[in-house]
């Protein structure tokens, strides 16, 4: 069973890769111990536990005759991340939601962490080949022209972007870079320097996917909460309050990347933060 949202006329589609419980502290740094507690509203997003309900999934969007997947996932099985290797059926819950991979026609992917372009490439033969034959990918120039020259712990851009650029089939985009009249990026930093989140428009109404700007509802009650990963936690706290105080003006449906649970919802100031109302 997948989840979908329609705003106006576009259609889109979760599709899970994996779905798992991790301890609030191995997801953010140095969270309050009594944050469910402390934040009702977040039931939905933890499980009975008080673990966040992770999610790593991509999303398929429906706008005219184009389809496109922004984010692919962890991918084909890798050793040395830091996550552990695990199987992964997202192509077969791709096509199980009604999409081939040849009818990707754009891979959009929010940052380069491993969790995010897995998927961009597959293992054929001993080779790394593209995934989604038809599709353009679109990498951030910043992102790129960053991750290009540092490593580190959540990187395998070796295996994931190198692979899709060689074959001629990426094209390295601004951060406001318009999709296509319903899709535009926006810039979002601080997790990664190039970091984007995707702005979705269509008949009057708007709905937003976050990537990791936030990865989990915990941070709209407490915005200066980060992230293991973030490369600049000061500025991922400056561009969450910017992003939080936008959606409670515009009313946009937030979708998160990696919301368990519900995954979307609408922002609601509650005192000096937010909340995320499913």
């Amino acid at each position: 069973m997948h989840t979908h949202w329609t705003i106006g006329d576009v259609r889109i589609t979760k599709v899970v890769e994996h779905e798992l419980p991790i301890p609030m502290n191995g997801l953010l740094t140095d969270p309050p111990a009594d944050a469910v507690a402390r934040h009702g509203w977040l039931e939905p997003f933890v499980t009975p536990e008080g673990d966040a309900r992770l999610s790593i999934h991509g999303l398929v969007i429906e706008a005219g005759e184009r389809r496109i997947l922004v984010d692919t996932c962890v991918g084909h099985l890798r050793e040395g991340l830091i996550m552990p290797a695990m199987p992964s059926g997202f192509l077969e819950s791709l096509a199980d939601a009604g999409y081939a991979i040849g009818d990707i026609d754009t891979v959009v992917c929010t940052h380069m962490h491993f969790d995010h372009v897995g998927w961009n490439t597959r293992l054929v033969d001993g080779e790394w080949v593209v995934t989604f034959p038809n599709a353009r990918y679109l990498f951030g120039r910043v992102e790129w022209e960053h991750w290009s020259t540092t490593d580190g712990d959540y990187m395998n851009v070796g295996d994931t972007i190198r692979p899709v650029l060689a074959a001629g089939q990426a094209d390295l985009v601004e951060v406001d870079h318009q999709v296509c009249p319903e899709v535009r990026l926006v810039p979002t930093p601080g997790h990664t320097p190039g970091h984007v989140s995707v702005v979705i428009e269509s008949g009057g109404e708007r709905a937003v996917i976050t990537g990791d700007m936030a990865h989990h509802p915990l941070q709209f009650a407490e915005p200066d909460i980060g992230a293991p990963a973030d490369t600049d936690t000061p500025l991922g706290a400056k561009t969450r309050r910017l992003f939080l105080a936008d959606r409670t003006e515009d009313g946009a449906l937030v979708i998160g990347t990696h919301f368990g649970g519900p995954t979307a919802g609408r922002v609601e100031q509650d005192g000096d933060a937010w909340r995320l109302v499913p």
